[in-house]
């Protein structure tokens, strides 16, 4: 006999109980395990433990809730629990309602203290000088590629990739009004106002396309002005009062923005090899015939995939490059690194940026 609606509710609130009665037993556990790595000086953030955990209860799952659910909630319950011992402080590119703020609380959760910067080079300078624990910055788009200046800062930075995540993106035109008329200048980071320049060529052909440190600042800026509008997130749009007067306006339906996280490595070690893991490194080879050819050939020997390839000018005059590269697996696996140490032996400079989880 199916139940009537008063009764499903005190079911709920039943299950509501003994949810919050278990949550609470988790998190004086979970107390006891910080307890202890005070004792030993060990980290309290683990994202490779935290992947393995979402992992297992993702395979475990047989009932209504979706993979992709179960890993929002308990990053939230991780969240919550790591905040009992102290929240992060992580830095990202704001102000509130950038899509890296999101970013950042995709991957800690909302239990963290929030350090907003006004550009990449803040977050990379707080998370180096200790104002903040973890750093996170975008590092490559679907639609316009890699972002070149978090590739060189990264060359230069005693910071390290220790976890990424990835974000389905979609740009939102903001303004005051729900209209398109009247609309002067658009507002946006660099990025996004290239995401979008087929819709703004059709729709708003003669506004003026203004760059901005952000996001959310253009969005910020479009709320001082009835004339100016921003392309910026659904968050923004609540977090400056602003309406949405065009949905989903990125050229690209699927449009995607991946995120690293990065910390000193005093902060967090190296994340231990989960089996689902990349490594980034950056390296130059001497200018000569066929040096970027023998480079890739450790890779081809040891069986080691190699998912991205990009190269930046090493600003030397001397027509040199630095190539940044993505490999799967994990530098503890002996095919990588045998790769590695191969590939070493050829390089002219050379740097790992990080080992670290992949994104679910």
């Amino acid at each position: 006999m199916a139940h009537t609606l008063p009764e499903l509710r005190v079911l709920i609130d039943a299950v509501d109980l003994e949810l919050l009665a278990l949550l609470n037993q988790r998190a004086a556990l979970a107390h006891e395990v910080g307890e202890i790595k005070r004792i030993e000086g060990s980290a309290v953030f683990r994202p490779e433990r935290e992947a393995q955990v979402i992992g297992s209860l993702q395979q475990a799952n047989t009932g209504a809730l979706k993979n992709g659910n179960i890993a929002v909630i308990w990053r939230e319950i991780m969240s919550a629990c790591r905040a009992l011992e102290a929240p992060q402080r992580v830095a990202y590119l704001g102000p509130a309602g950038t899509f890296t703020e999101e970013a950042a609380l995709r991957f800690f959760g909302s239990s963290i203290h929030k350090v907003p910067c006004n550009n990449f080079d803040e977050v990379f300078h707080a998370a180096t000088s200790g104002a903040a624990e973890f750093g996170v910055i975008a590092v490559e788009n679907s639609t316009e590629g890699v972002v070149t200046r978090s590739l060189d800062l990264l060359l230069n930075s005693p910071l390290h990739i220790v976890g990424e995540i990835s974000l389905l993106v979609r740009h939102h035109l903001l303004r005051t009004t729900v209209s398109l008329d009247g609309i002067e200048v658009v507002l946006a980071h660099p990025q996004a106002l290239a995401q979008c320049q087929q819709w703004l060529n059709t729709h708003l052909p003669h506004a003026e396309r203004r760059a901005v440190s952000s996001n959310a600042e253009g969005a910020r800026l479009a709320a001082t002005n009835p004339a100016w509008a921003g392309i910026a997130s659904e968050r923004a749009s609540s977090e400056f009062g602003l309406h949405i007067a065009a949905h989903a306006i990125q050229d690209d339906a699927f449009n995607r923005t991946r995120f690293v996280v990065v910390c000193l490595p005093s902060t967090l070690p190296a994340p231990s090899a989960t089996g689902k893991d990349c490594t980034s490194l950056v390296v130059s080879v001497p200018n000569r015939p066929g040096a970027v050819h023998d480079m890739l050939v450790p890779l081809k020997k040891h069986g080691v995939s190699m998912t991205r390839f990009e190269s930046r000018p090493a600003r030397s005059g001397q027509w040199e490059y630095y190539f940044y590269i993505d490999l799967q697996g994990h530098p503890s696996q002996p095919h990588v690194a045998a790769a590695l140490h191969d590939l070493q032996s050829l390089c002219a400079f050379y740097k790992i940026l990080g080992a670290y989880p992949l994104a679910d």
